[in-house]
């Protein structure tokens, strides 16, 4: 078979991996191995790994996920099968880097909805998230993590904000709350509608810790639309709250977690050159 990995990956993995190299001499093991015929690449797809919706030799669909070694998918297979399919993608087949996933529509995720209803349905899917981790599981946690993301921020005696950032962090780590299993990147494009039932989660990025970390992402969700609008700073003060009264999380420690994640996100994206990218989303972060 013909294949050509999706240009948004190319760019997103650039030459930092040989991975892209061999994709599709991978892509053709894969498939040959599950007796697969390939429908179509989703496209655009995603930056750090590649998804082809497949029919299985008894005519099922599905989706095959190939993912480079730096994406882990060792620890999505792990969180995958610990949700066993409740409020998330039920995985169907793993192999070295591969992932065999039931097919949802890629097409159709909740950025589709109203903002209103988009947050609700991704209330209730995060939250079935949320279970004990396994014993013995391997996943990060939220402390480790962010250790290293705010290790890589710019000196915070330069930007007030950064300074605000890692104040936040050090005083939620140092008190952490519950530890649960968490999605890790957790928005509305995250979540797809399926047959099964109507909204499943996608790609995790699984970690240990506690929930306010895991909806902090959602927050900061459609921040383009926040930024646009006059009220966009009260706007933000609201969702969070209608966001930590309906999930039942401490309202200051999801303020603390999206401020935190929103400067890391922006700081990275400045180091990257994503300019407009930072710009809007430091400037939500300034509102908090």
């Amino acid at each position: 078979m013909a294949f050509e990995p999706p240009q948004r990956l190319v760019r997103a993995l650039g030459d930092r991996t040989e991975w892209l190299g061999h994709l599709p001499e991978t892509v053709r093991e894969a498939v040959d191995r599950r007796k697969l015929d390939v429908e179509r690449v989703v496209a655009p797809g995603g930056r750090s790994s590649v998804v082809l919706l497949v029919r299985q030799a008894d005519g099922t669909p599905a989706a095959l996920k190939l993912a480079p070694p730096a994406a882990a998918p060792a620890l999505e297979h792990a969180a995958l099968t610990a949700w066993n399919g409740w409020g998330s993608v039920r995985l169907l087949d793993d192999g070295d880097g591969e992932l065999l996933l039931e097919r949802l529509h890629p097409e159709v995720s909740l950025r589709s909805l109203p903002e209103a209803k988009a947050l609700l349905e991704a209330a209730g899917t995060v939250r079935r998230l949320w279970i004990e981790p396994p014993a013995g599981h391997a996943f990060e946690t939220v402390a480790a993590r962010t250790a290293r993301q705010a290790a890589a921020m710019p000196s915070p005696d330069e930007e007030p904000l950064v300074a605000a950032a890692l104040a936040a962090r050090e005083e939620l780590v140092a008190a952490p709350g519950a530890v649960r299993l968490l999605h890790g990147n957790f928005r509305q494009g995250k979540v797809l509608s399926g047959d099964r039932v109507p909204w499943l989660a996608v790609g995790p990025e699984p970690v240990a810790g506690e929930p306010a970390y895991d909806l902090a992402r959602l927050v900061r969700d459609r921040v383009e639309d926040l930024v646009a609008s006059s009220s966009g700073a009260s706007a933000t003060r609201r969702r969070l709250t209608r966001l930590a009264d309906a999930l039942e999380v401490d309202r200051d420690r999801l303020r603390g977690w999206t401020l935190f994640r929103a400067v890391e996100s922006g700081t990275r994206a400045l180091r990257e050159r994503r300019h407009a990218e930072a710009e809007l989303t430091l400037e939500f972060a300034s509102w908090l």
